[in-house]
């Protein structure tokens, strides 16, 4: 049995689809991961698969139990993390997790060897109110609340975002240890580098799925050839590419371009041609380097979205 299964999930808020016809899967056990930029819909998933919120249309069960009939069930065997701090910020940390075991009739101590990684890093502020902690350990005390009551699936929306880079990287390390012990994680993001720690991942634009696999064969399965540009004037490089019918896509990966053509790249005698099916162009841009690259999780999601 998956731990979770969503079929033709659509949900409207007035004019505005939020999720159109989704429709996947995730195992037990499975780290997965929910990949898309604000707005694409995540968020709204996570509710629905919560029971805080009724889609229009469709199915969806977690744990073999109906999201609608068996709302009850779930809830008690669930851990929700939602992207914005939601504890008691006037109570300490220890205060929340005591408060957060008794509403689920358990105690830190039946619990404490699922926390214990995660805990002891905050622990030494356990008498500080959860107001005044650091994003990094608001995020770890979030994360033990949710865990206090032993889930077995475990939902996550957006945990490190506005995180700093050692916190978003212990993080990881956390749902890992995890993952081990069995629990089934589903985390969205929109950090494209978080991705490949997912053992799958779904692509949300738009409330739509745009593509599931894993993030080795997602980029394994990547159909074009792509370059990346270094220039000097890489915004006049940016605008020239783009207004030539030669490119099929553009945008800025750090301090370089990265460009996908519509056809065949070639370099003859310090010349850029480019070979489509109809035409040969020729692109009258200088002073910079194309190189040939291994596509990344970005690139992959990028190249969907303009399809």
């Amino acid at each position: 049995m998956n731990a979770i299964e969503i079929k033709n999930i659509g949900l409207k808020y007035g004019s505005v689809v939020a999720l159109q016809d989704i429709s996947f899967e995730i195992e037990r056990g499975e780290l997965f991961g929910l990949i898309g930029p604000d707005g694409a819909g995540k968020t709204s998933l996570f509710r629905i698969l919560t029971t805080l919120l009724l889609a229009d249309s469709g199915t969806a069960t977690v744990d073999g139990l109906d999201v609608v009939r068996d709302y009850k069930q779930i809830r008690n065997r669930v851990g929700y993390m939602p992207g914005r701090f939601s504890l008691y910020q006037d109570l300490t940390v220890e205060e929340n997790l005591n408060f957060f075991a008794t509403v689920f009739g358990t105690t830190i101590e039946e619990n404490y060897h699922l926390i214990k990684d995660i805990y002891q890093q905050i622990e030494p502020f356990k008498n500080r109110r959860a107001g005044k902690l650091s994003g990094g350990m608001k995020q770890k005390l979030a994360l033990s609340c949710a865990l206090i009551h032993k889930p077995s699936v475990l939902f996550l929306d957006e945990p490190t975002t506005g995180v700093d880079p050692v916190s978003r990287k212990e993080f990881w390390e956390m749902l890992k240890r995890l993952k081990a012990q069995g629990i089934t994680i589903l985390v969205s993001t929109p950090y494209m580098d978080e991705a490949k720690l997912c053992d799958r991942i779904a692509f949300i634009q738009n409330g739509k799925i745009l593509s599931i696999n894993t993030p080795e064969k997602i980029i394994a399965d990547f159909p074009y050839k792509i370059y990346a540009v270094e220039a000097e004037n890489n915004y006049e490089i940016l605008k020239q590419l783009r207004e030539n019918p030669a490119v099929r896509s553009v945008f800025s990966f750090g301090d370089s371009l990265h460009v996908i053509f519509n056809g065949e790249l070639r370099i003859e005698n310090g010349q850029l041609n480019v070979q489509t099916e109809k035409n040969n162009y020729q692109l009258s841009i200088v002073n910079c380097q194309f190189k040939e690259i291994t596509p990344t999780i970005e690139d992959c999601f990028m190249a969907l979205v303009n399809e």
